[in-house]
């Protein structure tokens, strides 16, 4: 199975600004969602699993996806899914490479501090942050990505600057 990000709409079949309940009723056919109400029902998310990739969709204003965050199954841990950013698997592909070619597309890439890279105005957020023993890069960040968050357009002015999330 292919998990194919698509900024901003999100990561088919979830597309941001479902419902909760379009959302559960998305992401049900990879496994069993979990869904956990916030800040007396004003915002939730869902998590599941979907062939060991996990996946959590949040819903941080008015019941919406806001954004839909994948992470790589760990360390020795095998999958079919392939998390898909215009053909690169994230999980697969080198960060470097990845963050190379967002540049090449004329995105402007944040790389913050090394763990937290993300793409403004495009809304992708990646992290390579693992405890696990994973091949690493001269300077210690892990080779591959470990997660990626797709969000709308305004997704981290809306983190950054909006209201804070707890």
């Amino acid at each position: 199975m292919d998990l194919v990000l698509d900024p901003p709409r999100g990561v088919a079949p979830v597309r941001l600004g479902m419902t909760l309940n379009e959302a559960v009723a998305a992401v049900s056919p990879w496994g069993e969602p979990k869904v956990h109400q916030r800040r007396g029902g004003a915002s939730a998310d869902i998590s599941t699993v979907c062939d060991r990739v996990g996946v959590q969709v949040l819903l941080e204003k008015a019941q919406r996806v806001t954004a839909v965050e994948l992470w790589w199954p760990g360390e020795g841990r095998e999958t079919s899914t392939r998390v898909l950013l215009e053909g690169d698997d994230v999980f697969q592909t080198p960060a470097d490479d990845i963050l190379q070619r967002a540049a090449d597309r004329g995105w402007s890439v944040d790389p913050a501090d090394g763990e937290y890279a993300y793409i403004p105005g495009v809304s992708f957020g990646f992290t390579r942050r693992t405890s696990q023993e994973v091949p690493r890069c001269p300077g210690g960040l892990p080779v591959y990505f470990t997660s990626v968050l797709v969000g709308s357009e305004d997704y981290y002015d809306f983190l950054y600057e909006g209201p804070q999330l707890t």
